[in-house]
């Protein structure tokens, strides 16, 4: 990845630290001060955020060291191992919070000062909302594995301040009519609902992070151009050629490829590396780091 890449990832990363701690701070002093199950579970997400966010600023410093004998393939895998626990940990955070609203309905709901609760709330969905697109705009210039789980975390908590705002509005007009008495019951509710909407976004971190730690194959859309660019190559080459073998490891994308030698000929080294430039040259738009195997199938 080129030096202008890592400035950016981690300008990103360290303003996304400096955002949740803000929110982290902000959201447990006053879920705590209203009582609202909900206000905490922003406060404690932002806190988890800016735990996982330093992590992340800490593997992308990490990974950009040479390979050695530790990491003979160098270190890409360590950034969807990252992206892994950032998925699993809020997958937990948000089922606790999932347990918590359950309970609380069962105990006869929350009561929660909706005025203060719904001033906070628009506050943090100003912020929240100027971090996700700020840091989605940062991502489009130089795409990353690590920045693109920062944008759907603050996407996540961008979505979660909306909904907090908008239920505590509602709580707040259920109040004033003859059903106040099952306004306490607003707060557990949102929680409900909202953990089971959020809980797509870190499992598909999750399973997409294991998925190129167990070197699956990528999407179909990398397959797709990566078939191309080695059908190209065959087309330029007298020799048969044929993809052994694709997949992403963080940001680099790993191509193996075969090359079969007609019985009655010698492969020269210019014919392995005319077919590594060729499919180099196909790859370039693609976002990564490309290790380009050539084999020669006997």
């Amino acid at each position: 990845m080129c030096a202008r890449t890592t400035y950016n990832e981690k300008r990103v990363l360290t303003l996304s630290a400096l955002f949740a701690s803000l929110f982290a701070g902000g959201g447990l002093v006053i879920g705590l001060l209203v009582g609202s199950l909900v206000i905490m579970f922003d406060g404690v997400y932002s806190l988890v955020s800016l735990l996982l966010t330093l992590l992340s600023l800490a593997t992308s410093r990490y990974i950009m060291k040479p390979s050695d004998e530790r990491f003979p393939f160098g270190r890409a895998v360590l950034e969807p191992a990252v992206i892994a626990v950032k998925g699993a940990v809020i997958l937990l955070v948000v089922g606790y919070s999932l347990y918590s609203a359950i309970g609380a309905m069962f105990t006869g709901g929350r009561e929660v000062d909706a005025s203060i609760a719904t001033a906070f709330g628009a506050i943090n969905v100003i912020g929240c909302g100027f971090a996700w697109w700020y840091m989605a705009a940062l991502n489009k210039r130089r795409t990353s594995g690590l920045i693109d789980a920062e944008v759907k975390q603050w996407q996540m908590d961008a979505m979660l301040s909306v909904a907090v705002t908008a239920g505590f509005v509602i709580a707040w007009g259920i109040s004033l009519t003859p059903l106040a008495p099952y306004a306490v019951y607003a707060d557990p509710m949102m929680m409900l609902a909202m953990s089971f909407y959020f809980i797509k976004v870190p499992f598909q971190m999750l399973t997409s992070a294991l998925r190129e730690i167990f070197l699956m194959a990528p999407s179909k859309e990398i397959c797709q151009t990566v078939d191309q660019s080695v059908f190209d190559a065959g087309k330029e080459s007298d020799q048969e050629i044929e993809l052994a073998g694709v997949t992403k490891v963080g940001r680099e994308l790993w191509v193996d490829v075969d090359i079969y030698p007609d019985s009655s000929e010698m492969i020269l080294l210019e014919d392995i590396e005319q077919t590594r430039e060729t499919i180099k040259k196909r790859l370039a738009k693609l976002p990564l780091k490309l290790q380009i195997t050539v084999n020669i199938a006997t």
